[in-house]
């Protein structure tokens, strides 16, 4: 543990938690909603590979982004389709949409294997980086990390301060009672899913232009489901979705610099630790009989308005 440098630490796994923290913030929005959406890895990598098609075609880390967040979207939309639309399962539907993110991101990603794509260069705080400790945590970023940080409190303000979040959470908790009042579910479930595609592509075209960067298929390494465990530990709160992104990519950094640092800890131990915590939190508060959370009531419930 001397070998490894604590600011270094901390501002790695703020990185690290970037593409997770705004996946689950999405995720988190799309289940407010009402609507349990178990396609996020399949958006996330459908983000990753328009994000890294777009970059290296424009020579525009920004334009990257953009797209990874309208290929999210655009695939969300077609969960949107099936659920709202043709009322299919959401379990179902979401399962299939990771695989067909997969399948399709593989094939779209031919021939960019090897690629870089343009970097995404960190804020310049001028003299804030010389500070000592704080200014290699806070100031040495690109502009997504705080962006995601600034999404964490946006959805916060949004979910709890405006009467439009208050609609959301009315049609999570019963549709039928929001339509009666006269909300339009199926459109403020259509928006709740195409934000939790963007987010979530967004999170995956982080992977492939900064946190990695390059392309490989399954780029994401499971990422989505982490994302969706995350809202679960965070029960619905845009905070403690934070804490949890943070959590995880802190485990993920620590566990790369112990390799490093020539751990005696066996590797495939430390690879799995990320994994192996998250489950270890998520069987602890099943485990909570008689936990209060903020879980919507209506969450995985088709809503069909007979006019």
């Amino acid at each position: 543990m001397g070998d490894i440098n604590l600011s270094v630490l901390i501002a790695s796994l703020m990185v690290a938690s970037v593409p997770i923290l705004l996946a689950a913030l999405g995720e988190m929005v799309t289940e407010k909603a009402g609507v349990l959406n178990l396609g996020v890895e399949g958006m996330m990598i459908m983000g990753a590979i328009c994000g890294f098609i777009a970059a290296v075609g424009t020579g525009s880390p920004l334009a990257g982004f953009i797209a990874g967040a309208a290929g999210g979207a655009g695939l969300s939309l077609l969960f949107a389709l099936l659920t709202l639309g043709f009322l299919a399962n959401q379990v179902a539907t979401g399962l299939a949409l990771t695989l067909f993110g997969l399948g399709l991101s593989a094939l779209m990603g031919q021939g960019y294997t090897g690629i870089k794509p343009p970097a995404t260069v960190e804020i310049d705080f001028g003299t804030l980086t010389d500070i000592p400790f704080l200014g290699r945590v806070l100031f040495s970023h690109d502009w997504v990390v705080y962006f995601s940080l600034f999404m964490v409190a946006a959805v916060w303000w949004f979910i709890t301060r405006t009467r439009a979040g208050l609609v959301l959470r009315a049609v999570g908790e019963s549709a039928e009672a929001a339509h009666a009042l006269g909300y339009k579910v199926a459109r403020i479930r259509l928006a709740a899913i195409a934000f939790g595609g963007a987010m979530a592509g967004m999170g995956g075209a982080y992977i492939s232009l900064i946190r990695v960067p390059q392309w490989t298929d399954g780029i994401t390494a499971g990422a989505g489901w982490i994302a969706l465990a995350i809202v679960v530990f965070a029960s619905w709160r845009p905070v403690r979705v934070l804490v949890g992104a943070y959590l995880f990519g802190g485990i993920t950094v620590l566990q790369l610099n112990l390799q490093a640092a020539g751990s005696s800890i066996p590797v495939e131990y430390l690879s799995m630790a990320p994994y192996l915590v998250t489950i270890v939190v998520l069987v602890a508060i099943s485990a909570g009989k008689g936990r209060k959370t903020d879980a919507p009531a209506a969450l995985g419930q088709n809503f069909h308005s007979v006019r």
